[in-house]
């Protein structure tokens, strides 16, 4: 698997599950979320360049394939990484597999940078274009695990 491919694992509890037994489709979120989390912790120079220039990571849209349920005890790895960077923003993938390498979810997540003073979305340049780039993975790298 890439290095700029970020794993964490995790355990599906009770407080998880619908009135069905399966992990209720809000809770799909805080897993990528804790994804997302674990890339940055991974990555620490992206958000020492993002709080450099003065911007905030965004999430402006959120597209979720959900594959196969996940029940109380299964044991989930969550894969998270960067795919493209365009001028204005970027698309964040996310693998949500069960411990037998069932495809559970997959998510593609669009975010932008905020400029903090200006209060708007800015352009992806300099030397946090630089670090986006330099983490870019292809979707192909998620299943080649």
């Amino acid at each position: 698997m890439s290095g700029a491919i970020t794993q964490v694992g995790m355990r599906v509890r009770g407080y998880h599950l619908d009135g069905y037994g399966h992990v209720n489709n809000a809770r799909y979120l805080e897993f990528m979320e804790e994804g997302r989390w674990a890339f940055f912790d991974e990555h620490p120079r992206l958000i020492k360049q993002l709080h450099q220039s003065g911007y905030a990571f965004v999430v402006v849209n959120l597209n979720i394939d959900y594959r196969a349920a996940a029940v109380q005890n299964d044991d989930l790895h969550v894969l998270t990484g960067i795919v493209e960077v365009g001028e204005r923003s970027a698309l964040c993938h996310h693998h949500i597999l069960r411990k037998d390498g069932a495809l559970v979810a997959q998510a593609d997540l669009t975010f932008v940078l905020l400029d903090m003073k200006a209060n708007k979305a800015a352009a992806i340049k300099g030397d946090v274009r630089d670090v986006l780039e330099g983490l870019v993975v292809t979707k192909e790298a998620f299943t080649a695990q």
